[in-house]
């Protein structure tokens, strides 16, 4: 299992993008992704901080996409 490092949320949307999620929608400081084959999650995008490994594997379980093809991408 590959361990993950904390990522900025800019970092994060460029992947889910190149995965071919889109972005839907944002709230505050939170941005919406869609897959078009319906699988979506959420990304808060907070300034000058990386998300978390805990928090960044929820939005790796949310799109069903493992770690390690994450970090290829």
């Amino acid at each position: 299992m590959t361990r993950l490092i904390s990522l900025p949320g800019r970092e994060v949307c460029r992947k889910l993008k190149k995965a071919g999620f889109e972005y839907i929608r944002q709230k505050g400081s939170h941005t919406f992704w869609r897959h078009p084959d319906g699988r979506s999650t959420v990304v808060p995008m907070h300034r000058g901080e990386d998300l978390g490994r805990g928090l960044l594997r929820s939005i790796l379980n949310d799109v069903e996409i493992k770690p390690e093809d994450f970090l290829e991408l």
